[in-house]
């Protein structure tokens, strides 16, 4: 069976969906891999590295696209390229599948088995393939060395003799995957950090790697849901938290945003009235920015300063910003992925939708959309 692996077609796009190190991995296995000439580019892998590792080189994009059992993408591919797929052929990327309904049905229409790495479950057996976890991990570590960079401030107290340093104050809104990241970061470089969660476990988890939990009632049963993403709030708990969250912004030299409501447009959770009131010099970085953003006047993939000098950062993908690191993690979860499902006696993929994991992923097969919840809307339109 042979796994292609072909170039990103977003020019802005450094990570790669398979490095060397996984490509030797899967051809150990018994499968045959197949790379876009170039793919490494952004990344910093040649061909050579790939090629040594028992990949082929491919310059035929749309033959190896055609002929493939596997395509490895990291962003969703053009619509125009999912009708070449071999039928029967499985699909493995973030397809942003509760804002792209044309591709989901141009997949149920080819025959391809499309897997969603963004509906991989949050469960410890899966863990190993949660793309949407490792990369949210790298972004929450890139955007405290972006913030560091660009600040007007050192990150740590300094005992000099000309008087004391004080550290940068940071705070963290969101405290997931990236949230913990950003935490994490911003303490080993010397910061005071500040975390708001409305899980008490996050807040707890916080506080376990330093960082001081902003604790706000917010009533009801918002503090804790159970599940690994928080719990969507109501317009009056929302109110009550921005005005809480809205003391601490003021005396923050960088706030980071991480809070990602999953299928939804993310809530705005700072708003033009804080950031008028925020310090001059100071600066937000919105890890939502690509779904929506969660700061008021975020614009995507720009750098915005208000009339009070306040810098509203709406970069999108900080994990391609360090590409190699993040599609090192990003091709493992794929390989986890695939590993986890071969057999190696009957030198194929075991595939079941009875599988938890395949049940949660799987968005399409066989000429038609399976996934329940997708399923669901199908039959609505």
């Amino acid at each position: 069976m042979i796994i292609f692996a072909p170039k990103e077609t977003d020019s802005s796009e450094t990570r790669a969906a398979l490095t060397p190190i996984t490509v030797k991995r899967l051809v150990d296995i018994g499968l045959e891999v197949e790379v876009e000439s170039g793919i490494g580019s952004g990344c910093d892998h040649s061909d050579i590295e790939y090629s040594e590792s028992g990949a082929k080189i491919i310059t035929d994009r749309g033959s190896s696209l055609s002929t493939a059992d596997f395509i490895f993408r990291v962003r969703k591919p053009p619509v125009e390229e999912i009708s070449i797929l071999k039928e029967g052929a499985m699909h493995l990327s973030f397809l942003d599948p509760f804002n792209d309904s044309e591709s989901l049905h141009a997949m149920a229409s080819s025959g391809t088995t499309a897997v969603s790495l963004e509906m991989i479950p949050r469960t410890t057996l899966a863990q190993k393939m949660d793309a949407l976890s490792s990369q949210a991990n790298i972004a929450g570590y890139t955007a405290v060395i972006y913030s560091a960079e660009k600040l007007n401030k050192i990150l740590s107290m300094m005992m000099t003799p000309a008087g004391t340093i004080s550290p940068a104050k940071y705070f963290i809104l969101g405290i997931g995957v990236a949230g913990l990241q950003a935490i994490a970061t911003a303490k080993r470089l010397g910061a005071r950090v500040t975390a708001f969660d409305v899980r008490q476990e996050a807040l707890e988890q916080a506080e376990s790697l330093g960082a001081k939990a902003l604790r706000i009632d917010l009533g009801g049963d918002s503090s804790e849901t159970g599940q690994v993403y928080a719990k969507e709030l109501t317009p009056e708990q929302l109110d009550k938290q921005r005005e809480e969250q809205a003391k601490v912004c003021e005396d923050s030299d960088v706030v980071i945003t991480t809070a990602k409501v999953f299928g939804r447009k993310s809530p705005i959770l700072v708003t033009k009235d804080v950031i008028e009131r925020m310090k001059p010099g100071s600066m937000i970085i919105d890890l939502a920015a690509e779904s929506g953003g969660n700061v008021e006047g975020t614009v995507l993939d720009q750098e915005v300063v208000t009339e009070n000098g306040v810098s509203i950062v709406g970069i999108g993908n900080f994990e391609g910003r360090v590409a190699r690191h993040s599609s090192q993690v990003f091709s493992a979860n794929l390989g986890n992925f695939v590993e986890h499902f071969w057999d190696q006696e009957e030198n194929s993929f075991k595939f079941n939708l009875d599988d938890e994991i395949l049940s949660g992923c799987v968005l399409t097969h066989a000429g038609k959309i399976v996934h329940e919840r997708f399923l669901e809307e199908s039959t609505e339109e």
